[in-house]
């Protein structure tokens, strides 16, 4: 049933959606938004109609969404591959969702599948769209495919060798896919730096050192990779780096200016400021890998049960507007809150 008026509230009205129709979610102000009833056509042969079983908040993209904050120059770069509507608003904007194929190719039918598909119960799509789910790996760990997913980008950018000391600036949802894939490098020490010392049990049970910034003494480093979301962490960053060292930036900021410091010993040292961004495959592997290859490779990661760690809360899909209106706040919590479609 499709929900109206102020969703930010108890929903106001309550009304029958025609048989063939999906729940979407769709954002429509800072921190507001409403379930829009989607007809949904038959599947031609060459698409699939999947029945969503979990979708996944990302809650640094999604929290920028939600507040409206994608900057006007990103708005056709920052599209998801099947968003709804423009930004700012009214946006239909996910790309986190695990589900059933009901009908489609033969092959395809009755499997788990992941798709770059927003909050909706049901959606068709082309059958290419779908990247199925490997057996060992559960439908809501799953969801967690597009953190692990810039992980590994981010880590074919960062190109650690054997035997590096790995630091990784900020232990939320990325920082801690990153360190996790990091750890499976042969002889890599990895360490996760974070201002919350109640993350250091998790670090330590994803396989990584923990250091708490400031008062811990800084680790040395040979590759140093931000993923704080804060300026602060971008300039503990830079001190982390050894002389001739980079830091990979995997942190998006929006709009927000972020100020850092050049001057002191930044040109002495000759370091170098790198971005990192899972919209393109990294340019070290972009002549012979495609974003599906990723994908790929990120799906067979999540075979490891240690990425259960990485998911937070769960709640209905009903409760949409209060996690909107708890992303546009930035109270929502920095593991993957996931969304339990089931009852839709």
């Amino acid at each position: 049933m499709a929900v109206t008026g102020d969703t930010t509230q108890v929903p106001a009205a309550v009304h029958p959606d025609p048989e063939d129709a999906a729940h979407a979610w769709w954002t429509i102000g800072p921190g507001q938004g409403e379930f829009r009833s989607e007809p949904l056509p038959g599947p031609s042969d060459s698409e699939a109609s999947v029945r969503t079983l979990w979708t996944g908040v990302s809650r640094g993209t999604e929290g920028l969404v939600a507040r409206g904050e994608v900057p006007e120059s990103e708005w056709e770069r920052m599209r998801a591959p099947l968003q709804g509507g423009d930004f700012p608003f009214p946006v239909k904007y996910g790309y986190l969702n695990v589900g059933m194929v009901d009908d489609g190719p033969a092959q395809l039918v009755g499997r788990t599948v992941f798709a770059l598909v927003p909050h909706q119960s049901r959606y068709v799509v082309p059958a290419e769209a779908l990247v199925p789910v490997p057996e060992g790996v559960p439908p809501r760990r799953a969801v967690l495919a597009g953190a692990v997913e810039t992980a590994v980008n981010v880590l074919w950018d960062a190109a650690p060798l054997i035997g590096d000391r790995v630091v990784v600036v900020g232990a939320g949802m990325i920082g801690c896919a990153i360190a996790r894939v990091a750890c499976g490098i042969p002889g890599v020490e990895v360490t996760l730096v974070d201002v919350d010392a109640a993350k250091a049990p998790l670090a330590r049970a994803l396989g990584a050192e923990f250091a708490l910034a400031p008062a811990d003494p800084l680790p040395e480093a040979d590759v140093v990779i931000e993923a704080s979301g804060s300026g602060a962490g971008l300039e503990l960053a830079l001190r982390l780096a050894p002389t001739d060292g980079e830091v990979i930036v995997a942190s998006w900021y929006g709009s927000r200016p972020v100020p850092i410091t050049l001057g002191a010993d930044f040109h002495s040292r000759r370091l170098t400021i790198r971005s990192s961004q899972v919209g393109a495959v990294s340019s070290r592997r972009r002549s012979t890998r495609t974003t599906r290859d990723r994908l790929e490779v990120a799906l067979r990661l999540l075979e490891d049960p240690a990425f259960d760690l990485l998911l937070g809360g769960t709640s209905s899909w009903r409760q949409l507007p209060e996690i909107t209106a708890a992303l546009a706040a930035g109270t929502a919590g920095e593991l993957c809150h996931t969304i339990d479609w089931s009852t839709a």
